[in-house]
């Protein structure tokens, strides 16, 4: 933890968010000759982000989900071992790679087993799935679970459960006026991706009922909301909510952010966002280029799903068609900050696809998702 005598709001906060690691020891690696993961590399990738963050003079550090692989317990068993050695609180909250359905995989981590082994990390002895700590005084870290199962072990797609969503109202009640509150949840709460609420592939990325979670948090005073899931640069606003979701360490760009909240002269709150990448560890030289070609070389799948849903429609000849022109499109999307010409393709195509760009909705170019210092409402 930081070693300044004075706290929030008298002096900044820094703290790190490293989302979607999917952690997974060599023997643990899952293959499968379509997948987007490169979760070979999560191991030395988050050490060397780690190795970076030792120079700082961290607050804490957020992961908003995605822990591991698949959920195994001997990956759970080395990243709270690893979490436990740093110098700095770590606050986790479940991804739906933590506790996948019981079907799925042979030996996976209960929700229950998951919150035992990462109390300390956000949880306390009550065993609840989500909580509010305070990792400095003044500021306020919420913590919740938008993974859910079945009573049959099926995966409930971004959902909060009503107990949950009961306690999270009693807490809001309960939180100062003059406190700054940050949440945590995996699943995006502001879309992110044109037509992210409703188009087939967007969606499951998604919160349900993500609209009244903004109004809830929004009464309350909340403006920031970390997220992951998307494996996507992003920071989007709706509702005076800010959305910052952080891209996933195993796939392109490798990212992770550094935040800073201070108060200016004016007592004005400010979020500053930078953001890093990971460019190699030992095996990959060039990690970045590779990465970008690993996910070219997996998304036509991808792409023709995507031209071939929501507004654009296209059918699926059409869409196989211009797939490979496309092949980068996913990995740019992912880096934040791009914008895209696409000249060669058909007006109505290139027009769907140039949305995706660092574009306002106003279509000024809006550089925001690596880079920004965001002034909050007093």
């Amino acid at each position: 933890m930081s070693s300044s005598i004075a706290s929030w709001p008298d002096r900044p906060c820094r703290f790190a968010i490293i989302s979607d690691l999917h952690i997974a020891l060599p023997e643990t690696v899952w293959d499968h000759p379509s997948r987007f993961h490169l979760v070979e590399v999560s191991i030395p990738a988050f050490e060397q982000i780690l190795q970076r963050l030792e120079l700082l003079d961290l607050d804490f550090l957020l992961l908003p989900g995605d822990l591991t692989q698949h959920g195994e317990p001997v990956n759970h068993a080395w990243l709270v071992k690893r979490l436990q050695q740093l110098p700095y609180p770590v606050y986790v909250v479940p991804g739906n790679h933590d506790f996948p359905p019981v079907s799925s995989y042979p030996q996976i981590t209960t929700l229950p087993e998951f919150v035992e082994q990462y109390r300390g990390f956000g949880y306390d002895e009550l065993g609840r799935p989500y909580y509010c700590c305070q990792p400095l005084p003044g500021l306020n870290l919420i913590g919740l679970n938008s993974n859910q199962l079945s009573a049959d072990g099926r995966e409930i797609i971004g959902a909060i459960d009503p107990e949950q969503m009961a306690w999270l109202d009693r807490t809001l009640a309960t939180l100062s006026p003059t406190d700054l509150t940050l949440v945590m949840v995996h699943h995006n709460v502001v879309e992110h991706l044109p037509e992210q609420s409703t188009n087939l592939l967007g969606r499951r990325y998604m919160l349900q009922d993500a609209a009244a979670l903004r109004q809830k948090l929004r009464s309350a005073g909340i403006q920031l909301v970390f997220t992951g899931h998307l494996h996507v640069q992003d920071i989007a606003e709706a509702d005076g909510l800010y959305d910052i979701t952080t891209g996933s360490l195993v796939s392109y760009p490798h990212p992770f952010r550094l935040a800073t909240l201070r108060r200016d002269r004016l007592g004005h709150t400010w979020l500053e966002v930078e953001s890093g990448r990971v460019k190699a560890v030992p095996g990959w030289d060039d990690l970045l280029a590779t990465s970008r070609e690993w996910m070219g070389d997996r998304s036509p799948p991808f792409m023709i799903k995507l031209l071939m849903h929501g507004d654009l429609g296209l059918s699926r000849a059409e869409a196989e068609q211009l797939a490979p022109q496309l092949r980068h499109f996913w990995a740019d999307v992912a880096d934040g900050d791009r914008l895209f010409e696409f000249e060669h393709l058909p007006p109505h195509v290139r027009d769907y696809c140039q949305q995706f760009g660092a574009i306002d909705p106003t279509g000024a170019i809006a550089r925001i998702d690596n880079h920004i210092a965001l002034r909050l409402s007093s």
